[in-house]
Order: C-alpha cells, then structure tokens, then sequence
C-alpha cells in the first residue's frame, strides 16, 4: 500500500506539471488555460509519453494507480458539473428566450440529423460503437456528442472579452445553457437504455432520473434554503455546512450512478438547486481552485490514457475523423449562425454566436468518457471525438475574435 502511495503521489506531481506547463503554452497562444490541460492529457498517455518512453510511461501509469486515477477523475467532473450548476442562471433567458431557443433549437436539431445520418455508416466501422449498441443508441450518442457546447468555456470567454450583460453575452448563454441541458438529457436516455438489464433497467434510470430532478428542483430546492439562512446569519459558509453541502453532493452522485445514469447528472442537477446568493458565491470560491488545479488534471490524463491517436493512420479512421469534424463544425457553427440571422441579429453577432456554440471542450470529453466507461462507444471513436473536442475548441477564440473583433466588442450595447 506505501509503494501504491508513493506511486500515486509521483504520478501527480507529473501530471500537474505537465498540465500547468502545456496550459501556460495554451495561454501564450491566447487559448484558455483548460484547452492546454486537455492536450496534456493526451500527450502523457500512449499517443506521445507511451510511445517514445513506453517502460517509463508504464511504471508511472501502473494498472493499480489507474484505478486511485478514474476515481479521482470521477470525484473533479462531478464537483465540477456541481460548480457549472450553482453558475447555472434561469435569468438569462429573460427578454432573450425566443432568440436563444432558435439558436439552441438549430444547434442541436442539425447534427442531431447530421449524427442520424452517419450512424448506419460509422456503425459497420470496426471499433467505432461496441457489438451491443444498437443503432438507434448510438445515433442517439453521436448527435448529443455532435450538439453539446462547452457551456463553462463559452461563459469564460464573454467574461473575460467583456461582454456579460450584452445582448451578444446573453445571448449565447442562454443558447448554450438550453443546448447543454437538452443534450444531457438525452445521453441520460441512451445511458439508461443501453443498461444491461433489459427495458426494465431503462424504466428504473428514466423513472429514477426524473424524480431525483423533479424532487431536487422543487422541495430540495427550498429545503437548501435552510443553508442559506445560515450563511446569512454569520457571512460565511462554516465547516459544517461546507460538511453538508459535501455530502449531499455524494449522495446526489452515488444514487444517479446506482439508478444507471451517471454521477455527473446528480452533481449537476444539485448545483441548479442550490440557493443564488452568499452561499454559492462562498462555495465556488472554496470548491473551484482544487477542483480546476488538482482534480480535473486527473481527469483529462484519465482521458489522454484511454486516447489512441496512432489509429488515425488507419485509413478508414482518419476518413470517419474529417467526417465528423466536418459534420460537427458545420452543422453546429452554420445551424446557430443562421438561426440567429432568422430571429433578426446582425451578421457579425450572429457569426460570434455560432463560433462560440461551435466549441466542445470538457463537456465533449465528459460525455465520450461516459460512452467508452458504459460500453456505447469503442476506442477509436472516443479517439476521434477526443480530436474533435480538441479542434473545435481550439478554433473558439480564435474564430471569435476574427468576426467579432475588439471594435465590435467596444461597441456592443448591454441590455
């Protein structure tokens, strides 16, 4: 147990620093920190450190260590889903439901086809979707995986450009709040119809999914208050509740995980009902820095290990990853672009719109890491999706400030 420790403690101490080290690069490039963190993740797996150093890669990444890895990958997505739903704001919709509707509608309508389309063909691909995933499943998988947006990284980008409280801002969260949340809910749906006990399963994760959120968003959204009241009363979140909060959010995850969805759905589905206020504001303060800087770089080595990129060289793989990148730059940048254009924004709002909704991030990883973990996907699809979540959120801020500008930004009007 001293030696698995010890083992463990080195592979954090590299992964941190890999992490830190290609997140600082990203920046320089004028990427955000969490697109740098994501490449490092697939560079200390078998797709650069498991290549050129393979017996080194393989005594820090030790088939025991794997294991303390998924966990704690496990334990950052979920606080971090957790923390995307305590910043998770119903006002945007205000004043802006008819256009954010539109363009979240389109955003997910579009490769919602496209994914339906290509499905008969990627599923007679070997090692895109596993034997027991039947069509309609995997079409399912694929269109959500096509149509989610990296909510957390499209509110980054508005805030630090300057654009909370605009029309543009608002705009594009709203449209990418929608988008997210109707995509989780179907990869509940493929989740819960792909358990290995038959419909029955289904019913139970359904059933079981609706009243956690249904219960959680009405009476446990007003017994939370009782937390709130307590922040009040002494201005800030003390252990005990930090201790309650903590373990509500353990048990949100664990019974979403038993019913057969997903730890992340309970984590987030709790962050959504906790009381706006003192309370939240203190919690993310306390929560955010050891989720971003110490968990989530277990999560994406997790991902980089499970990432192959050396079967792009296979011909009918690097064919099924331009096609999907094609597919899902295309479908989601054009969709939401005129979809803005029809409910009366401007060209250049309207391209900034789409370019920001046009980007996967962790979001991607999250749900391709959930197919590969419950068996919907094989690895060189998760590998080509893991090049496409990197891609297209790559080309966000770049993309952004190409059709939007700093004179535009100046000059964008708050509501």
């Amino acid at each position: 147990m001293s030696h698995l420790a010890a083992s463990f403690f080195l592979q954090m101490a590299v992964i941190l620093f890999a992490c830190r080290v290609v997140g600082w690069l990203g920046k320089k490039l004028g990427q955000p920190q969490v697109v740098g963190e994501m490449i490092a993740g697939v560079l200390l797996g078998p797709s650069l450190l498991g290549l050129l150093f393979p017996e080194w890669s393989a005594k820090l990444f030790t088939i025991e260590t794997r294991g303390i890895l998924y966990t704690g990958s496990q334990l950052g997505v979920g606080l971090y889903m957790f923390l995307v739903g305590m910043e998770f704001r119903t006002d945007l919709f205000r004043g802006r439901a008819k256009s954010a509707a539109s363009v979240s509608i389109a955003g997910m309508v579009v490769p919602f086809i496209l994914g339906g389309l290509l499905t008969p063909w990627l599923i007679t691909v070997p090692g895109l979707f596993s034997e027991t995933t039947k069509l309609h499943e995997a079409a399912l998988f694929l269109g959500a995986a096509i149509a989610i947006t990296a909510f957390p990284m499209l509110a980054r980008i508005i805030y630090e450009r300057g654009l909370s409280g605009t029309s543009l801002g608002t705009l594009a969260l709203a449209a990418g709040a929608i988008d997210d949340a109707a995509a989780w809910c179907v990869l509940a749906i493929v989740l819960a119809s792909f358990g290995a006990g038959g419909p029955e399963t289904a019913i139970i994760a359904i059933s079981g999914g609706l009243v956690y959120a249904t219960g959680m968003l009405t009476i446990g959204k007003k017994a939370l208050t009782c937390l709130q009241r307590g922040v009040d009363a002494t201005g800030q979140t003390s252990p005990a509740i930090l201790a309650i909060v903590l373990m509500l959010f353990c048990l949100s995850a664990w019974f979403t995980d038993t019913i057969g969805i997903h730890a992340v759905f309970g984590g987030f589905v709790l962050g959504v009902a906790m009381p706006r206020g003192a309370l939240t504001t203190d919690l993310i303060k306390k929560l955010e820095p050891f989720t971003v800087i110490f968990l989530l770089p277990m999560f994406f080595t997790f991902s980089g290990l499970n990432t192959r990129l050396d079967v792009m060289l296979e011909p009918s793989v690097m064919i099924v990853a331009i096609v999907v990148l094609l597919a899902s730059t295309l479908g989601k940048f054009v969709a939401c672009w005129a979809a803005a254009r029809l409910t009366g924004e401007d060209n250049r709002t309207a391209l900034a719109v789409g370019a920001l909704m046009n980007s996967r991030g962790l979001m991607e990883l999250i749900i391709i890491n959930i197919g590969l973990q419950k068996g919907v996907i094989g690895p060189n699809l998760f590998a080509v999706l893991v090049v496409m979540a990197i891609v297209t959120t790559l080309m966000a801020t770049p993309v952004f400030e190409f059709v939007y500008g700093k004179h535009a930004r100046k000059n964008a009007e708050p509501l």
